[in-house]
């Protein structure tokens, strides 16, 4: 699992899930390990990017943004049934082909 350790990623359901999958386990043998990501940077954490192509997106067509439910369907186009890729996650192959 990659996360970016939003303060909503790291809640105690999801501790408690991992505590539950993992219980009894030696780090080398957890059935669900855990990268982290710096929160919002671009530059390590690819769901970022996709961020970045929604918000760009919005940008180009502002005009026709006359409320907030416009701005959802402009950033559900841009980003729903899209397959993206991810040219950062190269960098983490190693953590990648343990899991």
């Amino acid at each position: 699992m990659i996360w970016d350790g939003a303060s909503y990623h790291c809640s105690q359901q999801l501790k408690a899930y991992l505590e539950s999958v993992n219980r009894d386990l030696e780090e080398r043998d957890w059935r669900v390990a855990c990268l982290r990501f710096a929160p919002n940077d671009p530059s390590q954490n690819p769901i970022e990017d996709i961020w970045l192509q929604g918000k760009r997106f919005i940008r180009e067509f502002y005009h026709v943004c006359n409320s907030f439910r416009a701005v959802q369907v402009l950033f559900a186009l841009v980003t729903h049934r899209q397959t993206f890729s991810f040219p950062k996650l190269f960098r983490y192959s190693n953590f990648l082909q343990m899991t």
